[in-house]
This record gives C-alpha cells, sequence and structure tokens, in this order.
C-alpha cells in the first residue's frame, strides 16, 4: 500500500504531462487546418523569446538612430574642453543626504589635477544637483535633414551637463557619438546584404538552374573569391579609395565591398537548393507548359528558396556590422571626422588607455547587442521557417 501510495503521484505526474503533450500537438494540429502559412510562421517566430526580445532592441536601436538630432542632446563634433575624459554620470531620484527626488538630477563635476599622470580627474559632485528636464530647446537640426526643429529628448540647465555615457579624449560626449556613429554601422549591414541578396540569390539560382559550363565558371570563380585572406582583401579595396571622397561615398564603397565579397556563401547554398527543385515534378511541370526559363526562375525556384535566403540574409548582417567596424576600427572604412561604431573604438586601441578610461569601449558593448539581436531573430526565423514542426 506505500509503495502504491508512492507510485500514485508519480503516474498522475506522468498523464498529465503525456495529456499536455496531446493537448499541445491537437492545438498546433487544429492550427495548421484554420491558420494560413504566414500566421503559422508569425506564431512560431512569436514563441521565440529570445528572437522577439531581438527584435525590441532593434526596433529600439533602429528608432534612437532615426531620431538621432532629437535624441541626443550635444553635438557630437562639439568638444568641451573642461570636461575631458569625464566618467559617466549617472541619472540619480537619491541625493547624497537620502532624500528622494522626483525628478531625475545628475551632480556637478568636481575637477582635480592629477600631478603625477598630469591628467585632470573628474569626479561627482553631491553639493551641485541639476535637474533632467525633457524635451528641451537647444542647438537648432534639421529631423531627416529636411525637417527644422530645436527639441531635444534631455537636458540640464548650464553649467550643468548630461554626459550619461561619459566623454572622449576631446570631451565630446560619447552617447552622441555613439548614436549617430551606429547610422553607418547598423546601416552598412542593411546595404551590403541588399547587394549580397542580389548578387547571391541571382548568380546562384542561375548556377543551379542552368548548369553546364556556366555553373562550373560561376564556381570556380567563387572558389577563388572564398579563397583569398577577408581582411588583407578588405584592405586592399579600402586602401584603393581616394582619401578625399566624402562620407556617404565612402559608405556606399564599402558597402560594395563588403557585399562582393559576401555573395559567394549565399550563391552555393542556393545554387544546391535549385539543384534540388529543378528536379522536382512542378519544375518538369512548368516547362512541359512551355514556360520560360526565367519565369521557372523568378515564379517557382527563387519563391521555394525564400525562406532559405532570408534567413541566410539575417544572418549575414552582423557579419556586415563586424567587418565595417573592424576596417574603421583599422582605420580603412570610415575616418574621422565621421564617426561609427568601429571609428570610435580607435580610442580605445591601448591597454593604458582602457584602464584609465574604460567608458571608452562602450561601442563595443552596442556592437555586441547589435549582433546578439541579429543572431536571434535570424534563429527565430530559421524555426519559423518551418511552421508545421511541433
Amino acid at each position: 500500500m506505500a509503495k502504491q501510495a508512492i507510485l500514485t503521484p508519480v503516474l498522475e505526474e506522468a498523464d498529465s504531462t503525456e495529456a499536455a503533450g496531446f493537448a499541445k500537438a491537437a492545438n498546433v494540429s487544429g492550427d495548421i487546418g484554420q491558420l494560413s502559412v504566414g500566421k503559422l510562421m508569425w506564431r512560431r517566430f512569436l514563441r521565440n523569446r529570445l528572437a522577439v526580445g531581438g527584435s525590441v532592441v532593434l526596433i529600439f536601436l533602429y528608432t534612437m538612430i532615426a531620431f538621432a538630432e532629437f535624441v541626443i542632446p550635444y553635438d557630437h563634433f562639439i568638444s568641451n574642453p573642461d570636461f575631458v575624459a569625464r566618467p559617466p554620470q549617472a541619472p540619480r531620484f537619491i541625493d547624497s543626504e537620502g532624500n528622494f527626488h522626483l525628478r531625475p538630477f545628475v551632480y556637478g563635476t568636481e575637477t582635480t589635477l592629477d600631478t603625477k599622470n598630469l591628467i585632470y580627474i573628474h569626479k561627482d559632485d553631491p553639493t551641485q544637483i541639476y535637474p533632467i528636464h525633457f524635451f528641451v530647446k537647444g542647438k537648432p537640426y534639421k529631423l531627416f535633414g529636411l525637417i527644422p526643429g530645436d527639441i531635444h529628448l534631455y537636458g540640464v540647465d548650464e553649467p550643468g551637463t548630461a554626459f550619461f555615457l561619459g566623454t572622449d579624449r576631446n570631451g565630446r560626449d560619447m552617447f552622441s557619438r555613439i548614436v549617430v556613429g551606429g547610422r553607418v554601422s547598423m546601416t552598412v549591414g542593411l546595404v551590403g546584404v541588399a547587394l549580397t541578396l542580389i548578387f547571391g540569390s541571382v548568380l546562384g539560382t542561375a548556377s543551379g538552374y542552368f548548369g553546364g559550363v556556366f555553373d562550373t565558371v560561376l564556381q570556380r570563380g567563387i572558389e577563388v573569391l572564398m579563397s583569398f585572406p577577408t581582411i588583407a582583401l578588405w584592405a586592399a579595396f579600402a586602401a584603393a579609395l581616394p582619401p578625399d571622397i566624402t562620407t556617404i561615398t565612402r559608405f556606399f564603397f564599402i558597402s560594395i565591398i563588403l557585399s562582393l565579397l559576401g555573395w559567394t556563401s549565399l550563391a552555393r547554398q542556393v545554387r544546391a537548393k535549385v539543384l534540388a527543385y529543378r528536379e522536382m515534378d512542378f519544375a518538369s511541370a512548368a516547362k512541359a507548359a512551355g514556360a520560360s526559363h526565367w519565369r521557372i526562375i523568378l515564379v517557382h525556384m527563387l519563391p521555394n528558396a525564400l525562406s532559405h535566403i532570408i534567413v541566410i540574409a539575417t544572418l549575414a548582417i552582423p557579419g556586415m556590422i563586424l567587418a565595417e567596424t573592424a576596417l574603421s576600427f583599422l582605420g580603412l572604412g570610415i575616418v574621422p571626422p565621421a564617426v561609427s561604431w568601429g571609428a570610435l573604438l580607435q580610442d580605445a586601441q591601448t591597454v593604458a588607455v582602457v584602464l584609465k578610461f574604460p567608458w571608452l569601449m562602450l561601442p563595443g558593448a552596442f556592437v555586441i547587442l547589435t549582433v546578439l539581436s541579429f543572431n536571434f531573430i535570424g534563429d527565430g526565423i530559421r524555426d519559423a521557417a518551418d511552421p508545421f514542426a511541433i
């Protein structure tokens, strides 16, 4: 009796677990019968919490860089000689005496000279309290280069400062420079992947569909491109750019360089898909119906490989971002006075600087956050591409 009493709850728990599994399978089967493929893919994507979280992070970051002039409190070019290498100022609600403030505030700055290292040391001064105001008037700007405005998201009254991420070694606000630099670093991946999709999907599909001499020549060319050392090839292409070109022109040249090196892998994978698709019944039926080669490629081949192409593209964007960051860090990409996350990391090339001013590494944290978010989304899309899996 005692043994039966012990086994009963275990058996009941197993039965409940099995019943829950059958119920889940029944719900999924019911959804498959009632919902379209697109809705099933969307529902499966929402089940991946990391993918949803990555989407929220990327939406927030892209919104912030799109409205950068409104978000940032200071011009990212303006130096503040009185606040060179100022550590981050943390927003507070409770002051040094334990009093609670309804409005967030920052402390003022107390500056002393380090006679040993001959540098100024900036510390928070609890005797100076500057409330943080929202939607304040500041330096005029043009949002999207078209809409004039002078309202900024936040700010403090002078002579107070709001350097939430500190300043660099020229006294420029790090938060403002990171947000503006994100426009280059987060956009170069999108532009580069768009070009990669065009080259990789079209050439890969044509290679797999037509075969023969065209396929052989293209695949040998892909192998030659993939055999080159990547960093050396980037350096050669970037060094060939004229030094006097504008920032926008340099940005697009870098995007083209990255896409010329990134399409080969996608072309190989799309070719493998098309090699399998062209032997299937729907391709044979299209040929028997008199469809042209381009119609078969555009209507039958590419749509079937689209989910795979989207997954590869999503996972390729982080690689593009990291490549631009590496080029700019090495001085071969975006060059001053223009800013990107890689260019900002040039200030943190030595261990001595990192030890003294660790906040100069913060652009690297934004790179990591962006790359992880894109990878999470790529994993979610990869799972959603097979919505009928339980």
